[in-house]
Formats: structure tokens, C-alpha cells, sequence
């Protein structure tokens, strides 16, 4: 299962993932995770031409990254794959996955001191609420990973996550960014008590400036002959897809999914045109907001 979180402000980017998915892997199992509302157009044009369904997970606002929790709370014992919007597969990659025996699979992730600080969690805080944090942690970005249901159960978080809607963090000065820094925490504990198995693998690339040397031809949309990985545009967003790297990428995606709908390549170019219009006139309302006297 392959669950990707959707909301409102994603939709184009949500679009370009499951195509990405599709490419590679055209039967697999695919789901919207709603984080909260969702362009209603958006889920019936992937139930009709793209077998993308939503997950059957109560819809409201679970505030920011907390919905890619709740598959590891679903019966069974199951694995499943979870990606922000803002990815793309750039080959096989459910097929990498498989062929690991882990109950989690993240990122193999280098990361400084100082870095994880801001991304993940701030040990001083932790220090100051008496919260043990993991020795040696392996750090992942939640933008993708595997999780297998049952291994990690709800309660484990009831002393970090309120989960009223929206969740909250009930420790937001120790742990970062939404979900990321908490569930890092956890699965940290877990794997440390060797109450969790995990493997680390290369899996995503993120198109910053470090990415431009090995991953420039993935990057240019060039696919053939490349080791498939997960391209996550973490920290970038611009209506203009050519303002971000790996710009052809998102085109190359794009493109592929607007063939399999009617009408599909003026349908994109007029969606990419509202969506610009609608951009400018949200940035001009607020500046006048701003200007206008209290």
C-alpha cells in the first residue's frame, strides 16, 4: 500500500506524484491520505483515471504531517509506503523496498548536530522537560518511509501528541516540524530497545545544490539507466514549476499524467493559469490587509 497525504494547497504536486507512481508500478495499490480538505475535483479524476482512491480514515484537519501516523495504528501487520506530494519515483522503487526485511525502511540520512536541532528535535528543551532522548539517533525525513502496522502502537505518542483536531504537540519547543521531529523520537526508542527492526537505505534525493552532481541527469528528467530513488522537494514551492531544481522532472510527470485525460493538455494549461491568477490575487489581498488601518 502507497499512501500519499493530500491537502488543498498540494493538488498540482499531487497530481505529478501519482503519476510518478504509475509509471513504474501501474497496479500497486495507491491512497490519498487526507491531512484536510482536498479539492473534491482532484478525487474523483484520480478514482476515474488513475485507480487512486481516498483512505478511509475520518476526514478533518489533522494539522500539520499528524494523518501519515494513523496507517501505523491500522489492524494487522501490514507495510505500507507513505510520500508527501511534493515526491516523485524516478524508477522501481516499490520493488527496492520489498527486497528490504525491515518494519521500517527510511532515508539513509547524514546529519549534523546543529541540523537536527531545527529539523528534528532540540535536546536542550528535551533536557529541560525530562524527556531521554535516543543515543546515536538515526535521523529521517517523513517525507518518505515504510512503517508496518501494529508495531508501534497509539499510546506511545499519548505523552507527546494531543490528538485532538487538530493534533498538537504537546512538547512543541523540543520536537520539530509537525509529525518529523515526534515520530523520529519514536521510532528511535524502539529501534534502540530493539523493540523495532529498521533499515537505512539511499532513498531520497532532495534537488538543493548538493543534489546537482551525481543526480543532475535524474534531475533533467533524464530516467534511463538511473537507480530509482524518491525526489522530495522538501522546503520548495512556487507556482512556477520551472523557478524550482529538478524542474524538468515535475514536467516530465506532469505532462504524462495530463495524457490520460481528455482534453489533458489545455486542461493543464488552464489550471496552471488560474492557479497563477488565483497566487497573485491571495498576494494582493494580503498586502492590502496589511496596508488597510486598523
Amino acid at each position: 500500500m502507497t499512501y500519499i497525504t493530500a491537502s488543498a494547497h498540494d493538488t498540482r504536486y499531487t497530481r505529478i506524484c501519482v503519476a510518478s507512481i504509475r509509471r513504474w508500478h501501474p497496479g500497486a495499490t495507491v491512497r490519498l491520505l487526507r491531512g484536510g480538505a482536498v479539492d473534491p475535483e482532484l478525487v474523483a479524476e484520480l478514482a476515474r483515471y488513475w485507480d487512486v482512491e481516498v483512505a478511509e480514515w475520518p476526514e478533518g484537519n489533522y494539522g500539520w504531517g499528524f494523518v501519515k501516523l494513523e496507517p501505523l495504528f491500522a489492524p494487522g501487520n501490514q507495510r505500507f509506503l507513505i510520500l508527501d506530494s511534493d515526491t516523485v519515483m524516478t524508477g522501481p522503487i516499490l520493488d527496492r523496498l520489498e527486497a528490504c526485511g525491515g518494519q521500517f525502511i527510511v532515508d539513509r540520512e547524514d546529519q549534523t548536530e546543529s541540523g537536527a536541532r531545527q529539523i528534528y528535535w532540540d535536546p536542550d528543551e528535551a533536557a529541560k522537560e525530562g524527556i531521554d532522548l535516543p543515543r546515536l539517533p538515526c535521523y529521517f525525513n517523513t517525507g518518505q518511509w515504510v512503517g508496518t502496522s501494529g508495531v508501534i502502537d497509539r499510546s506511545e505518542f499519548d505523552p507527546f501528541v494531543d490528538w485532538s483536531m487538530p493534533r498538537r504537540l504537546r512538547y512543541p519547543k523540543v520536537f520539530k516540524n509537525g509529525e518529523q521531529g515526534i515520530l523520529n523520537f519514536v521510532v528511535n526508542r524502539r529501534h534502540v530497545a530493539g523493540k523495532l527492526s529498521l533499515d537505512r537505505i539511499p532513498l531520497m534525493v532532495w534537488p538543493g545544490a548538493s543534489a546537482q552532481g551525481r543526480n543532475k541527469g535524474l534531475l533533467e528528467g533524464k530516467l534511463d539507466g538511473q537507480e530509482g530513488r524518491i525526489v522530495h522537494w522538501a522546503g520548495f514551492k512556487n507556482q512556477r514549476l520551472k523557478k524550482l531544481p529538478g524542474w524538468a522532472l515535475l514536467e516530465h510527470f506532469e505532462k504524462l499524467y495530463y495524457r490520460r485525460i481528455p482534453g489533458g493538455e489545455a486542461l493543464r494549461r488552464r489550471r496552471i493559469s488560474a492557479a497563477l491568477w488565483s497566487h497573485r490575487w491571495r498576494a494582493l489581498r494580503t498586502k492590502l490587509n496589511r496596508l488597510s488601518p486598523v
